[in-house]
């Protein structure tokens, strides 16, 4: 039981980190690579749990932080043009949410831009939550699987998705910018790109 809080707090705060976080399907994987004989379904209903909570925490903290603090009136009217198609398409937000969440992409940029948009949070906890624990629970019994069979240490394991985890977190720290400096109201009207004006 011990065991299992730990694991909830520690993936917990791995969810609230902003930036360069190791993912938290890695770090389920490497306890289940470490601890084979652990169920994987129970790890991954923690994992998703724990996620779940670390991600709302971490988009309430970007509307209160963020876009209250730091951005423009000219940047958060921007982003409230978003949010106002957003609202009137719940099930397509709903769906991309739990699309997104199947795949092992990192989702911190994406909770901190969609806290940008002060929509309500429960409108992506379901989703989230069920793609996570679908996504987890692949991960975390592949990992048991290989424990078995292959002679990998789990530090190799863990280097081998370096790069990709560096690379992938520069990329959505520059996509997080490009969100807040899209001009959304001249894509929504007029199908095309361009940047938000400055002032």
């Amino acid at each position: 039981m011990l065991t299992l809080a730990t694991l909830f707090v520690v993936v917990f705060a791995l969810n609230i980190i902003p930036a360069f976080a190791p993912p938290t399907w890695l770090a389920l994987s490497w306890i289940e690579f470490n601890h084979p004989h652990a169920n994987p379904f129970v790890v991954a209903l923690i994992g998703a749990c724990a996620a779940t909570a670390g991600r709302l925490v971490l988009a309430k903290l970007s509307r209160v932080v963020i876009r209250q603090r730091f951005l423009r009136e000219q940047t958060r009217d921007n982003i409230d043009t978003i949010k106002t198609a957003l609202e009137q398409h719940r099930t397509l937000t709903f769906s991309a949410f739990l699309l997104y969440a199947f795949g092992p992409f990192p989702s911190n940029y994406l909770f901190i831009a969609y806290g940008l948009t002060a929509l309500k949070l429960r409108l992506v906890t379901v989703p989230f939550f069920l793609g996570r624990f679908v996504s987890y629970s692949f991960w975390v019994f592949t990992a048991a699987e290989v424990s078995q069979w292959l002679a990998l240490e789990a530090t190799e394991a863990q280097a081998y998705f370096g790069v990709y985890f560096v690379v992938t977190q520069l990329l959505l720290l520059g996509a997080v910018y490009a969100f807040t400096r899209v001009d959304w109201g001249h894509l929504l009207a007029k199908k095309t790109l361009r940047w938000l004006p400055r002032r």
